[in-house]
């Protein structure tokens, strides 16, 4: 009896090397669009790194053009920032300083702005004071460091207290900015509402001379919050 063991022709469905239907790479679609598409792997490279940009600009961070010389001398005209839209997702919300993007449509104009904050939900924000500053609950913020040179914190007198949900907003160019002092007698009060805060303007990214980190001002860490502050 020959006991010497057959070859048997292998499983070919099981082979590593089939092109079967179970052994067909997951990446198999990548090199088939490659083809399809004109210019190949170059262009499919160039689509995805679009989709990338468009999904970044849509949901993390966005670029914003700064129009006006309301917020010299920090953000000049031309400057173009990088706006976090992250900032205020999560429970997160808008602080006394920051430099927040917002939607002014029905409150500003069908617009979007650039201003910073200086009075959240539940502060009152009165100007000015006896030495000519701003004062937000009680306490006298000296603005010097952001203001634009030779400006007063402002030539309209005001007394507010911001409702929960909105924000008192300021240019840094007071005497060149149209913000909520302008808008006191206007529907909300001159207030913006925070859902329509777009972002955070957290970098100045062009052009690249003016290339800086926008951090808040140590002006407002002494303010104390008021009953529904969140600042």
């Amino acid at each position: 009896m020959d006991t010497e063991a057959q070859p048997t022709e292998r499983d070919r469905s099981s082979h590593p090397g089939t092109t079967g239907p179970e052994g067909r790479s997951r990446f198999s679609l990548v090199p088939r669009l490659a083809e399809w598409l004109p210019g190949g792997r170059i262009t499919l490279t160039l689509f995805a790194c679009l989709a990338f940009l468009l999904l970044l600009n849509a949901f993390v961070v966005q670029p914003f053009q700064i129009p006006s010389g309301s917020m010299e001398q920090g953000l000049r005209i031309g400057d173009r920032v990088l706006v976090n839209k992250l900032a205020y997702r999560f429970g997160a919300g808008p602080h006394r300083g920051d430099v927040v993007v917002f939607d002014g449509t029905g409150y500003f104009g069908d617009a979007d702005y650039v201003k910073r904050v200086v009075g959240v939900g539940g502060d009152h924000v009165v100007c000015c004071d006896k030495e000519g500053r701003l004062e937000v609950n009680g306490r006298p913020v000296d603005e010097t460091a952001f203001l634009y040179p030779g400006d007063s914190p402002s030539s309209v007198p005001f007394d507010v207290v911001v409702p929960a949900g909105r924000l008192f907003v300021l240019g840094d160019h007071r005497s060149d900015s149209s913000d909520s002092r302008d808008h006191l007698g206007s529907p909300g009060g001159g207030m913006i509402p925070v859902g329509d805060v777009i972002g955070r303007a957290d970098w100045i990214a062009w052009p690249y001379a003016h290339w800086t980190h926008l951090t808040r001002p140590s002006a407002y860490a002494r303010v104390p919050a008021s009953d529904g502050a969140h600042g």
